[in-house]
């Protein structure tokens, strides 16, 4: 055993140009039998198996300045050989990937996952880790800083120095952030929060912190005290396109377009400012439900293979129901906006045959195969749960409030996983949330949930959200970038014909990465890869495309040239109506109280 109660590691920048980060790893007494040194797979949030080993460039372990054997057993472990003095690993990561699960550094920024960089000594787990973090001296000079959620011990003022965690579970949970960024401060509830922007940005940083407080407080306030945190971090990278999140026990990892951020004088709320305020709220609520509350096989700390759960589509999809229901809760849109991305969820789910080929539960087993590794078929075979999770969530909640003459209701539910979380402290068994609800509730849902969570039956959508006075329309779409959420401006703008596929721009003409279930495309043999070049020998491009089918009517044959790798191919085609896939709500005058109380318009 380790006489010591602590693992000490160390991570610097070793070549930026290269993208090199160093680490070592300090075992002050070491095992007699030697150690087994073991690299994630995977890390929490995000459920595919990565192989971070697969970045390590080289790795050595030393015993007072002499080299010991350190033989690879497998794709992500290492056997030491014994050593009766202390023994120090030492090897770089490659990282060269800016994204929020991984590890990247260059000449302006880094940024590391712990998962992706951190060795684990395999059976000591649970002993307190050290990380010291170190940038180079220029780097300093440059005005390079530290931002993590680990707790300091002492660090200079550029946040470089000794930090702490309680285990090993601990010490991968708390990203590192490191280089020039913004920090905009403020507290919610009386705790501190930080947002750390990184990237060249122009947003107004008052306003930010403004509405990420309101959604802080709210949430903080629905859960009530104590809060599961003494302090929060938002770590959000800025770049010219891209979106993800991942949460962590006490800070989230954001990666957003500059586009998305609110601008200097503007005071609405643009479609891309509420869905970064979504995302916020979203990676806010994991630290309740996930992080604490979570499903019982990811109490253990294992990131080696593979953690099957039936739980994400609550995980995931009750998080996504609840992240912008937050935000009109708390005042930051209006019902009419959150109505429309509540009618652009459910477009998002109806538009794909997947929804009848697997269910919501089986969607959260096969995450790992599956959702996380998504191919040209996917809309076709698979479901999302988060977003139909969500829609799962939104007709659970209104089936417990119109069951119970709305005495009860999700919240009920979701507040009392939380005080039963901080009794008992246990993780939630496969199957055990529906007795959970019965029990709090007094609500039968054994039905509900086997009809549409563990069957691929459509959801009841129409008859549940009439309970809030809203009616549920469907119309087709104008055109392939139509996301739903409202009625057409122009009826004469609705696609009369589609052929069934999404597209993308190509030089020759139409790039078809999808071809959907039953659709004119399909019919006629069109597949996934195929560039469409033109309808009767006329030249198609992206832009034009849909438009030029607007001129055919329903039951037309056309002749589709394309290419299919460098063969060209023509098919005839008989062209289908456009179906009615593109839905937005409608909210009647009938049980606006019911509306007021499941938005939470009563206690703005």
């Amino acid at each position: 055993m380790i006489s010591k109660d602590k693992i000490k590691y160390h991570i610097s920048p070793s070549n930026k140009s290269a993208h090199l980060f160093n680490i070592k790893i300090t075992i002050d007494s070491p095992s007699k039998a030697g150690h087994t040194l073991t690299l994630p797979a995977w890390t929490p949030g995000s459920y595919m198996i990565r192989d971070f080993a697969k970045n390590i460039v080289w790795l050595k372990a030393y015993s007072e300045q002499n080299q010991i054997r350190a033989k690879k057993t497998d794709k992500q472990t290492w056997k030491l050989d014994p050593s009766s003095t202390p023994v120090t690993i030492e090897y770089e990561v490659y990282a060269w990937d800016l994204s929020v699960r991984t590890a990247h550094l260059d000449t302006s920024h880094g940024y590391f996952n712990g998962t992706s960089v951190f060795l684990q000594v395999k059976g000591f787990a649970d002993y307190v880790c050290e990380l010291e973090i170190f940038v180079y001296n220029n780097a300093k000079e440059q005005g390079w800083k530290i931002a993590t959620g680990l707790e300091p011990l002492n660090v200079d003022e550029y946040g470089c120095g000794l930090y702490r965690a309680n285990n090993y579970a601990e010490l991968v949970d708390c990203p590192v952030e490191m280089g020039l960024f913004t920090t905009v401060a403020f507290a919610a509830c009386g705790i501190p929060h930080e947002i750390i922007l990184s990237g060249r940005h122009d947003a107004d940083l008052v306003r930010l912190a403004a509405d990420l407080k309101t959604i802080c407080e709210h949430h903080l306030q629905f859960f009530t005290k104590p809060a599961p945190m003494t302090r929060y971090l938002f770590m959000v990278m800025v770049v010219g396109e891209g979106y993800g999140g991942l949460e962590h026990r006490n800070s989230t990892s954001l990666l957003c377009s500059r586009e998305d951020l609110p601008q200097k004088g503007v005071n609405k709320v643009s479609d891309k400012y509420r869905q970064f305020l979504a995302l916020c709220s979203h990676e806010y609520f994991h630290t309740w439900n996930v992080k604490r509350i979570k499903p019982e096989v990811f109490q253990v700390s294992h990131f080696s293979a593979e953690i099957h759960t039936e739980l994400l589509w609550w995980f995931e999809g009750v998080t996504s129901y609840y992240d912008e229901l937050a935000l009109v809760r708390s005042g930051l849109i209006t019902p009419e906006s959150y109505l429309e991305l509540l009618g652009q969820n459910i477009t998002r789910v109806i538009r794909h045959s997947g929804r009848f080929k697997q269910s919501i539960a089986e969607s959260s087993f096969d995450a790992w195969t599956k959702f996380y590794k998504q191919d040209e078929n996917a809309p076709n075979a698979i479901v999302s749960y988060y977003a139909k999770g969500a829609m799962f969530a939104l007709c659970l909640d209104l089936y417990i409030r119109s069951s119970s003459d709305d005495k009860f209701s999700l919240d009920s539910v979701v507040i009392g996983l939380w005080n039963k979380y901080l009794v008992d402290g246990k993780g939630i068994a496969e199957r055990a949330i529906e007795k959970f609800i019965e029990l709090e509730t007094n609500v039968s849902v054994h039905a509900f949930f086997h009809r549409y969570l563990y069957d691929v039956n459509e959801l009841p959508l129409e008859q549940l959200l009439e309970h809030v006075g809203l009616e549920l329309k469907r119309r087709p779409a104008i055109s392939q970038a139509d996301v739903g959420g409202k009625p057409a401006p122009n009826p004469d703008d609705l696609l009369k014909i589609a052929l069934g596929i999404k597209a993308q721009p190509n030089p020759l003409g139409v790039h078809v990465t999808h071809v959907y279930d039953g659709g004119s495309a399909q019919q006629c043999g069109i597949s996934a890869g195929d560039i469409l070049i033109s309808f009767n020998k006329l030249l198609i491009t992206n832009e034009n495309y849909e438009r030029k089918l607007h001129r055919f009517a329903i039951g037309n044959s056309i002749i589709i040239d394309l290419f299919r790798r460098d063969e060209l191919m023509s098919f005839k085609c008989e062209l289908q109506a456009a179906e009615e896939t593109t839905c937005y709500l409608i909210a009647s005058h009938k049980r606006h109280q019911r509306r007021d109380a499941w938005l939470g318009m009563g206690t703005q």
